[in-house]
């Protein structure tokens, strides 16, 4: 015979094991400390649940409230939480040490939107062939692209060479 599924969440009436009890009555009124049979009793004689809100206290906090909406309200409260959060997406910007001024401006629009949105910036410059040998163009591309953007971000990581790439990363300030 297998054990009993874990119950994820708070004890609820008869799951808490605990001698005694401090108890807040449906009211948000503090009872004080009672036997947790005499808190299930209450709670039962006014048709609703005992449930321990903070375990870890001593004794156990319990309160006299409806389970199921306060499942659900947690449930919501879960849910607006994560549609609250923003996942930081990191984007890559790839430019060359000869880039023409043009292409620059269009890398540079692309690369203030991608700041507005809140996402993080990896700006790859790629060298090909004897380009490996003018490293300092390179690098004054990068320095470029930092002066400009430096109002609204901040480097997170320096220029660093990465075989025939140097790569730099942005984050907004």
């Amino acid at each position: 015979m297998t054990a009993p599924p874990a119950k994820d969440g708070p004890r609820v009436n008869e799951d808490i094991r605990v001698p005694t009890v401090r108890l807040i009555d449906q009211d948000g009124e503090m009872v004080g400390v009672v036997s947790a049979r005499d808190g299930v009793a209450r709670a039962f004689a006014v048709g609703l649940d005992l449930v321990e809100i903070s375990p870890n206290a001593d004794p156990p906090v319990c309160k006299i409230l409806d389970y199921g909406k306060f499942k659900y309200e947690q449930q919501k409260k879960k849910n607006e939480a994560k549609k609250k959060q923003k996942v930081i997406e990191i984007k890559e910007i790839k430019v060359r040490p000869n880039i023409d001024e043009n292409d620059y401006q269009v890398k540079m629009r692309a690369m203030k939107s991608f700041i507005d949105e809140g996402d993080k910036v990896k700006v790859t410059l790629r060298f090909r062939g004897r380009e490996m040998a003018h490293q300092d163009i390179g690098m004054k591309v990068l320095e470029r692209i930092r002066a400009e953007m430096d109002p609204v971000t901040k480097v997170e990581q320096m220029p660093r060479m990465e075989n025939r790439q140097m790569i730099m990363v942005l984050t907004p300030k």
